[in-house]
């Protein structure tokens, strides 16, 4: 995207009928680490790449906790999500001590679209430069929704946004119809599988990702490092199946075990302005 006459303000329409402003906002969810979502008949599992801006700085978190029964996965720029995230949080709150019950999370997506999309009518406001997949379960059972920074948001069986994400759609899209009857473990595994997707040959590690799941009689709650390794080990992660870019891998004929240049430096090994 280059500077035109037509993106100083957010409220200025483009002679095509196009708001720059919120389009820059779309792309900054794009510059993001990868965050994923899948969903179930009765779980949500949600998954997201922690990638620090240095080798002597922790990560920045991408996953959070609104209620017991909703929790959120963040790419673009985490300050907003960190604010959207605290607004969800007291939106239940407040919803649970006047009617005593949780939540529905559609009508929380809703209200925060509702808030996105002010953003994009107020000249001295600007777009929120954040996508968020929201998962959560309810009396209409388990939903996995996608909020876009125009004010959109939409539901799905499963769903990637962030750097790469791509790769990782293309591996949901094979999958997603076995989703609504798999298991917890199931769900878990295919979210690992995604997730290393997005890599690019980088060895997927329990240091660089972060799982959280919520289910039917199971809290929201995000696993701890011990547990995610356990669980790519017990997958065979790094080697059970081929990448979906095998073929332009010349040294990896058989796709049993990755070869000398699986494990070699990233293609992207830098952290991108959005994760900081």
């Amino acid at each position: 995207m280059f500077r035109n006459q037509y993106d100083t303000d957010v409220t200025t329409w483009s002679p095509a009928g196009r708001l720059f402003q919120v389009e820059y906002a779309m792309e900054a969810v794009k510059q993001g680490s990868a965050a994923i979502g899948l969903r179930s008949k009765t779980h949500v599992v949600l998954a997201s790449v922690n990638k620090a801006s240095s080798e002597l700085s922790s990560h920045q978190k991408k996953i959070f906790k609104v209620d017991d029964h909703i929790g959120v996965a963040i790419a673009g720029l985490t300050a907003d999500g960190r604010v959207l995230s605290r607004y969800l949080r007291n939106e239940c709150i407040n919803y649970s001590y006047t009617y005593e019950s949780l939540l529905p999370v559609g009508r929380l997506v809703v209200q925060l679209a509702d808030k996105a999309q002010v953003c994009t009518q107020r000249s001295w406001k600007r777009p929120y430069g954040v996508g968020l997949l929201v998962g959560g379960l309810d009396e209409s059972g388990a939903h996995l929704f996608y909020n876009c920074p125009s004010g959109n948001y939409f539901e799905y069986q499963a769903f990637a946004i962030g750097s790469r994400s791509q790769a990782a759609k293309t591996y949901l899209e094979r999958k997603f119809e076995g989703f609504m009857d798999s298991s917890r473990e199931t769900l878990i595994k295919d979210a690992l599988f995604a997730l290393r997707e997005t890599l690019q040959g980088e060895k997927l590690t329990s240091s660089i990702c972060t799982i959280a799941v919520v289910g039917v009689g199971e809290a929201f709650h995000i696993l701890d490092q011990e547990t995610v390794q356990a669980l790519i080990n017990e997958f065979e992660i790094v080697g059970e199946e081929p990448p979906a870019d095998e073929a332009a891998a010349p040294d990896q004929s058989t796709g049993a075990e990755p070869g000398p240049a699986d494990q070699g430096t990233p293609a992207d090994q830098g952290v991108t302005p959005m994760d900081i």
